[in-house]
């Protein structure tokens, strides 16, 4: 059975069907990232494509590492950019509503559904989504790309072009943000998520 190295080393020489086994292993992952960043289905949907599209295109600098990491920076830019042309905003800015001073905390985390929370982990999971789909625009990518795919801080950076400074504080808002939103269903989070905390 053929790798993943060979596909590519053939996608890279041409061959279509081989590019197409690569979309396979990688649209879910690629699919997960543009609906995280959009917002919605159909946009995510066209980011996913147009994320293919543009790495079949640019197969000839993939150089090596991570090749599922090189797809996903192309989709992070591919959504980065369709959000500019866009220049989609929410109603409520969240971030406004966040003091420079306010502490963060700890990442939200992705929910894992078990057989007796599934309902609970569903309702939160989307409570998590629709907060991460109000955020700016800036502010998502960097809290998707940090919270969700593990993005360092630096490749962060370099993925927007801005400076290492700028991530930080964009994440720092993200989170805080973030947090604001989900206390409308503080009851769904773990107690360590929640700004009310009894064990403190």
């Amino acid at each position: 059975m053929a790798g993943q190295e060979d596909f590519i080393q053939r996608a890279q020489g041409g061959d279509l069907a081989a590019f197409n086994e690569l979309v396979l292993m990688y649209q879910d992952a690629v699919y997960s990232v543009t609906y995280r960043i959009m917002g919605e289905p159909d946009g995510a949907a066209d980011a996913a494509q147009d994320t293919f599209i543009t790495a079949y295109r640019k197969l000839d600098t993939y150089r090596g590492g991570s090749f599922k990491s090189w797809l996903l920076r192309i989709a992070t830019n591919t959504c980065y950019d369709a959000l500019r042309y866009h220049k989609r905003r929410p109603a409520t800015a969240f971030e406004d509503m966040v003091s420079d001073d306010y502490n963060d905390g700890p990442p939200i985390p992705d929910p894992v559904a078990t057989p007796e929370e599934a309902a609970q982990n569903q309702e939160l999971s989307s409570a998590i989504q629709d907060c991460i789909t109000a955020l700016q625009d800036d502010q998502r990518i960097a809290l998707v790309m940090s919270d969700i795919e593990g993005y360092s801080y630096q490749e962060i950076a370099d993925t927007t072009d801005v400076q290492l400074g700028t991530v930080k504080s964009r994440l720092s808002r993200a989170r805080a943000a973030l947090r604001q939103c989900l206390q409308a269903v503080q009851e769904l989070l773990p107690a360590e998520y929640r700004l009310v905390n009894d064990g403190d």
